[in-house]
């Protein structure tokens, strides 16, 4: 990683497990040009790596068919070739490249691929801290939005409105809810 600065003294060395069930990964984006549609990802997994001088890593992945929109039917097209084919690619990855602290808050940048297509992205990220836990051990906090462009990822399926604009827009608005246990 370049550019890493020391992390908070409480986010001490070792491996800081992401749990899903105390964890979002959730995106939104533009519908008919007036609303947005919402949804999430069921299942994913990752990692933040402390180094013993401080330095963070990350890595994770998201099992793009775990997608939920609460509709069966919006469902299964985006997991169709038209949007995601995740049956030829059924894992969204992300792995970090450096992670730099900015008036407070951070920047998690990092190589994200999705759809076999990998693009820099950098993730607004909030530290929430650590608590000691329920007798799993530390659990650390953070929150991380980013917005990417669905076409930069070979999601290009143009679906006109006959009054002018398009039925799903080109932003996409990813949004992480992460608590991570101290697991080594």
């Amino acid at each position: 990683m370049t550019a890493a600065t020391v992390t908070p003294s409480d986010l001490t060395a070792g491996t800081w497990t992401i749990d899903p069930v105390h964890s979002t990964v959730a995106f939104s984006v533009r519908h008919l040009m007036v609303s947005k549609v919402r949804g999430n990802f069921d299942t994913f997994a990752g990692a933040i790596t402390i180094a013993e001088d401080g330095t963070p890593a990350v890595q994770a992945e998201i099992d793009v068919t775990s997608i939920n929109t609460r509709n069966e039917q919006r469902d299964g097209h985006i997991k169709s070739a038209d949007f995601f084919d995740a049956e030829q690619f059924p894992k969204a990855t992300f792995v970090s490249t450096s992670v730099v602290e900015k008036a407070g808050d951070y920047e998690l940048t990092g190589d994200f691929t999705l759809k076999g297509v990998t693009k820099p992205v950098t993730l607004k990220m909030e530290y929430n801290g650590v608590h000691a836990g329920m007798g799993q051990g530390p659990v650390a906090g953070f929150e991380a939005t980013t917005v990417i462009n669905r076409k930069d990822f070979g999601i290009d399926i143009e679906m006109p409105l006959e009054t002018g604009g398009t039925v799903v827009g080109d932003k996409i608005t990813i949004t992480l809810e992460i608590e991570a246990t101290h697991t080594a």
